[in-house]
């Protein structure tokens, strides 16, 4: 089923200016559904997963969060925090003029809906949480993460080669997560730098007492043999929360591979909340 695919873009304030955003919709209606990317990932890739959202009858909308993708790169670690960025998929949703979404996210963008139903829980109608990044991860985000900051900040001419290099290949003529992997290496060394310090040094998550106070429906989604997304994070989450289901991938590439069974899970969730919502008008 073909869908109608629009770009926008909005404004935020911030401590630097108005910084601008930019998202992609999907579809049309008033159930809406806001997907938020994996950190340095742009919008993008969750666009197969939006296509099929949207051909269920949903209306969907991808973000660049600030200081990815096509939005705004500033240079300053004040700027980037989960909180920061739960209050722009807020400033989202009043820019759509959406009172409610069911709010997703990959990694980062798990955390970051977390983050939203924590900070506006009135406008979160449900969650989608792949991949969270909470106690378990410690170790391995220090390791991942720990070597990009050093390059931004002590070896940028490293960012710079690797973004002259990947940045001239056309996205058109390879694989649509090659091209994933190439936009996420389109990075510039003092935004990198001030991302990665930002989101590293600062709250990751909503504390395990707020965790358990989310009182949205929500589905959480873990991986086998995920170092930096444990399975084991996202098992204690679906715990921690009231109304979680945990639905096992069968593989750590699953969802990007064979997306068929996690597609059908994560509409079948999402079309959920909107028709308990309409139950509940209809019944007064």
């Amino acid at each position: 089923m073909l869908v109608s695919e629009r770009i926008g873009q909005f404004f935020v304030e911030t401590d630097s200016g108005r910084d601008r955003l930019e998202y992609t919709e999907y579809g049309s209606g008033d159930a809406w559904v806001v997907l938020l990317h994996g950190q340095l990932m742009p919008r993008r890739m969750h666009q197969p997963l939006a296509r099929a959202l949207a051909a269920e009858g949903l209306h969907v909308v991808t973000l660049d969060l600030l200081g990815h993708g096509r939005s705004d790169r500033p240079a300053d670690p004040l700027l980037y925090s989960m909180t920061a960025f739960a209050e722009q998929v807020v400033a989202l949703l009043d820019h759509l003029g959406a009172p409610q979404a069911v709010i997703g996210g990959t990694s980062l963008g798990a955390n970051v809906s977390l983050e939203v139903a924590v900070l506006a829980p009135a406008r979160v109608r449900g969650l989608i949480l792949e991949m969270p990044v909470l106690n378990n991860a410690l170790e391995a985000g220090i390791l991942a993460f720990g070597p990009l900051l050093f390059a931004a900040r002590f070896l940028p001419f490293t960012v710079n080669a690797v973004r002259r290099l990947t940045r001239p290949v056309p996205r058109g003529i390879v694989p649509f997560w090659v091209g994933i992997g190439l936009d996420t290496c389109d990075q510039r060394p003092a935004a990198l730098g001030a991302a990665v310090h930002g989101i590293f040094f600062g709250r990751i998550a909503p504390s395990a007492k707020e965790r358990r106070g989310i009182r949205a429906p929500a589905l959480v989604v873990g991986h086998p043999a995920d170092p930096i997304h444990p399975a084991a994070d996202a098992a204690m989450l679906a715990d921690e929360l009231p109304h979680a289901t945990f639905v096992k991938a069968r593989s750590i590439v699953e969802w990007r591979s064979r997306p068929e069974r996690l597609n059908h899970e994560a509409s079948t969730f999402a079309l959920g909340c909107w028709k308990a919502q309409r139950r509940r008008r209809a019944g007064g």
